[in-house]
């Protein structure tokens, strides 16, 4: 059986904050053995624990709660913005052989720079910097090639860029930054219990068999009930399973269904990508281009992207081509506050960004703001799928709204074409519920919330 510890990024921000049944909690694997800045004790109202230091055992961290109320996570934006640097130092120290962080701090995978369709000038200046070529990726789908080039020891990654830029200034080469979660993973609570009287809420229009969807996050815990009648196709880590919290939540809210359970889309055809595969350097841009190719191969025309990180010129010309083609890519905008610089793929040109409402249809404190925001959707007290016991649990951030909307979006758009994806984007903004700043074009999907009370 696979290992479930969260050695991959994905589950490594203490950013994101997890809600358990009746019950807030901040959830920081990443943050073992780091001490966190502390936040100021705050009166009244449902509070977040915020974590001073986890133990090593990461998900079983033991946390010295510091309380935080919710109605006051605007006024702390420099304190999430901290959270954030803390898990990032965390995870380069975890990993000092397969990572390390870039000049602005991003993490990346060590001594790796992408080469987008290296001309042979090109390739040859980085053979003469003494770059090797570690693979080479056809991607004829989008009629280009993705080349990771190698840098030798004893040379800086930011170094070697900078001189392949110098050489060959027509080339596009990057570093091979690393991307994690844009939500929470599920947080532990007594709600494994069976449905109350309300009723699951109704699954997107027209979803059914002929509808297909894809995702590129970590992987699916196939063996829960949710998944039993699912139809998926997956891709990634070699053809093995490697089930992760934040895959098996976002792919539930997908297509997931079950007695006491609905996913956005249950019917559909899930084309799931795995690009993490409990590796360190799991989520890395490489591997993000190669799965999005895929994805174009297979024709599958909405794609979803829980995913947040740094500009990257290698996945932004990869995004550019996908959303050229005709398809559309529906990305969490991330939940480092409404005045955090914006967060990628999200804020592509193209991109469906989305944001995340609570039921009353106001953003979530933590969310992103800006243009990059296209539409926002439920992403707080709402119930997501969990591995383990108990199965289902409670889950927050920008995360879980963007599967609601790729699930709005699929019936509409079965494969890439630009045209129908304007039509089938306008068609959504038309039924859009508006809700003021931080919201982009409206609210959508609110009857896909599944609350708390469901299981009680």
């Amino acid at each position: 059986m696979p290992s479930l510890r969260p050695s991959y990024p994905l589950l490594r921000s203490c950013r994101y904050l997890l809600f358990a049944l009746g019950t807030l909690a901040c959830a920081g694997p990443a943050a073992a053995q780091v001490g966190l800045p502390g936040l100021p004790q705050l009166p009244g109202g449902l509070g977040v624990p915020l974590p001073s230091r986890l133990d090593e055992g990461g998900l079983r961290g033991r946390l010295r709660e510091r309380w935080l109320d919710v109605a006051e996570l605007p006024r702390q934006v420099a304190s999430l913005d901290q959270l954030r640097l803390a898990t990032v130092r965390d995870l380069l120290a975890r990993h000092p052989a397969q990572l390390e962080a870039d000049p602005a701090g991003f993490p990346m995978v060590r001594r790796e720079i992408l080469a987008w369709s290296p001309s042979s000038a090109g390739l040859a200046a980085a053979a003469s910097a003494g770059l090797a070529l570690a693979s080479r990726q056809e991607m004829p789908e989008i009629g280009q090639t993705l080349v990771v080039l190698r840098v030798p020891d004893g040379v800086a990654t930011a170094a070697a860029l900078e001189a392949l830029r110098a050489a060959d200034a027509e080339g596009v080469y990057d570093f091979n930054h690393v991307y994690t979660g844009a939500g929470a993973a599920a947080a532990d609570g007594r709600n494994g219990g069976r449905r109350g009287a309300a009723e699951a809420p109704a699954a997107a229009s027209g979803a059914g068999s002929g509808v297909r969807i894809g995702l590129v996050d970590s992987g699916i815990d196939e063996r829960h009930e949710v998944f039993e009648d699912a139809r998926m196709v997956r891709w990634g880590c070699d053809g093995a399973s490697v089930p992760a919290p934040h895959g098996t939540a976002v792919a539930a809210l997908l297509v997931g269904k079950s007695a006491r359970f609905s996913g956005a889309a249950p019917g559909a055809r899930l084309y799931a990508a795995d690009i993490y595969c409990d590796q360190a350097a799991g989520g890395s841009a490489s591997r993000i281009v190669q799965a999005l190719a895929w994805l174009a191969r297979e024709q599958v025309g909405v794609i979803n992207i829980s995913l947040v990180g740094p500009a990257n010129r290698a996945l932004g010309n990869t995004v550019a081509a996908l959303v050229a083609r005709g398809h559309l890519l529906v990305a969490a905008v991330g939940n480092d506050g409404p005045n955090a610089p914006p967060l990628y793929p999200a804020s592509y040109p193209g991109v469906v960004g989305v944001s995340a409402v609570d039921p009353k249809r106001r953003p979530l404190p933590e969310a992103a703001r800006g243009p990059q925001v296209m539409f926002a959707a439920p992403g707080s007290q709402m119930a997501a799928a969990a591995i383990g016991k108990p199965p289902y649990k409670l889950v927050r951030g920008t995360s879980f709204a963007s599967p609601l909307v790729a699930a709005l979006l699929a019936p509409g758009l079965p494969s890439p074409s630009p045209g129908q994806a304007a039509r089938t984007l306008a068609a959504l903004a038309a039924d859009a519920v508006a809700a003021g700043d931080g919201t982009g074009r409206g609210v959508v999907g609110e009857s896909l919330r599944i609350p708390p009370a469901n299981f009680r």
